[in-house]
């Protein structure tokens, strides 16, 4: 018995040369832990990383609100029992443009060097793809190093983070006398449903959203060990006379030096003008703690939001430096079934277009398989895949899996255009249909972790 599941239940499969793969228990806790914070640590596997053995034991300790203890996957030595290689899925909803889909978060991957270029992390994404299409998802996406998840299907299509660097001349100072007319302080379980609320509203803005409840956000704000790599601090930004304006999250440490914050909203009606300056001096007092605690020093601090948020607007000259955003992995399995359940949205942009109530069909190539739309009347009425042909070769091309950094708004199809010269489209109607479906859209996602 492993932790009250059968070796059965575990096991998933024998992969040769001693090696079995397998599911994880709860048992698994602290192997997973010291595994999974040595071969990912940043300084080497002499010196574990304890925020990632935190993070790990938060997933397996049964409190995550969608992940459970056998969400893990497990290559070990048959014979001892020694972890060489593991991954994990963390299951959750997004929204694109406000419609709900299930997506998969392969995380925590890891191999040891010595087993390393043998295939272990395919027969595991093999696994985990299955589980996820077993629970709905319509897409899996992962964060990572370039380059490496191409191999597994993924694509680098969906904005991730990046943001607006400030220093600590450019933080306004507060004159004689004069008092903070906003104020941060730590989020209460009564603060809940403000958060959910203002979240909710701020999501809209983003073409690709993460979905939270209430039960998440207690999760988030109140489940997590204090080192957990994903743990952020919350707090409700308030005014003077007590009224809740918006919210904050900042990282619990330093980055370098920079004190950056993660996520900021405001309510609808709530200044950011008046609001950002009073964060960036919290900011800076809250560096300024952190440089203390950890005999570090604090140059900087960040609004780390995505390519584009309100507050880079109202205090522009304040940030000067400017961190584009790197890329989520994204991938689909199902291609027609995505675009067929996102169709409303699809139909949306269209009759706001000049295309409004558009007949006809586009034949996409990516060269070795393709996609085939047809509308009518500004209905899309078939989505289905189609493979061209030398005497067929459709009326657009994206090649391989770029059609993914078009849907998801990670790039717009003049500069797919202008990055690919196999990236073609045969007509103004083609290229009008295309722009009008497929805009580029900012995301900033606060994914489950």
């Amino acid at each position: 018995m492993i932790a009250g599941l059968t070796a059965e239940r575990t096991f998933l499969r024998d992969l040769g040369d001693g090696l079995i793969l397998r599911r994880s228990a709860p048992a698994d806790a602290n192997a997973l832990a010291d595994f999974n914070s040595a071969i990912l640590s940043d300084d080497g596997p002499d010196a574990p990383d304890a925020y990632i053995a935190a993070w790990t034991h938060d997933l397996l300790s049964g409190d995550h609100p969608t992940f459970g203890a056998d969400d893990f996957t497990i290559v070990e030595e048959a014979q001892t029992g020694r972890i060489v290689s593991s991954l994990c899925l963390i299951s959750q909803a997004w929204t694109y443009d406000g419609i709900p889909f299930g997506v998969g978060r392969p995380e925590l991957v890891c191999t040891h060097p010595d087993y390393r270029n043998r295939g272990l992390v395919r027969a595991q994404f093999q696994a985990i793809h299955e589980w996820s299409a077993e629970r709905g998802h319509l897409a899996q996406a992962i964060t990572g190093i370039p380059w490496f998840y191409r191999q597994f299907g993924y694509e680098m299509g969906l904005a991730l983070s990046g943001g607006r660097v400030g220093y600590l001349p450019h933080i306004p100072k507060l004159k004689d006398g004069e008092t903070e007319p906003y104020r941060l302080r730590p989020v209460s379980e009564a603060d809940l449903p403000f958060v959910e609320d203002v979240y909710t509203h701020a999501s809209k803005r983003n073409l690709i959203a993460c979905l939270r409840d209430e039960r998440l956000w207690r999760y988030e704000v109140f489940g997590k060990r204090d080192k957990n790599a994903n743990r952020l601090e919350m707090r409700i930004v308030e005014s003077a006379d007590g009224e809740p304006v918006g919210y904050l999250a900042h990282s619990t440490r330093l980055w370098g030096t920079m004190m950056p914050a993660n996520f900021f909203e405001l309510k609808p009606g709530a200044s950011w003008l008046s609001v950002a300056p009073s964060v960036m001096r919290y900011l800076q007092a809250t560096g300024e703690l952190y440089a203390s605690r950890d005999r570090k020093q604090l140059d900087s601090f960040a609004f780390w939001l995505g390519g584009d948020h309100p507050v880079y607007h109202a205090v522009a000259d304040r940030l000067p430096t400017v961190r584009p955003p790197y890329a989520w992995y994204v991938r689909v399995p199902d291609l027609p079934g995505f675009l067929r359940h996102i169709a409303p949205a699809l139909e949306r942009r269209l009759a706001s277009s000049v295309l409004a109530g558009y007949s006809g069909e586009v034949k996409i190539s990516f060269y070795r398989s393709g996609l085939r739309l047809g509308f009518q009347q500004g209905r899309l009425s078939v989505v289905e895949s189609w493979r061209p042909t030398p005497a067929e070769r459709g009326t657009a091309a994206l090649p391989d899996l770029t059609f993914l950094q078009l849907l998801f708004g990670y790039r717009s199809l003049e500069e797919l255009r202008h990055a690919f010269a196999d990236c073609r489209v045969d007509s103004d109607e083609i290229g009008g249909l295309l722009q009008a479906l497929f805009p580029r859209r900012h995301s900033d996602l606060w994914p489950i972790a």
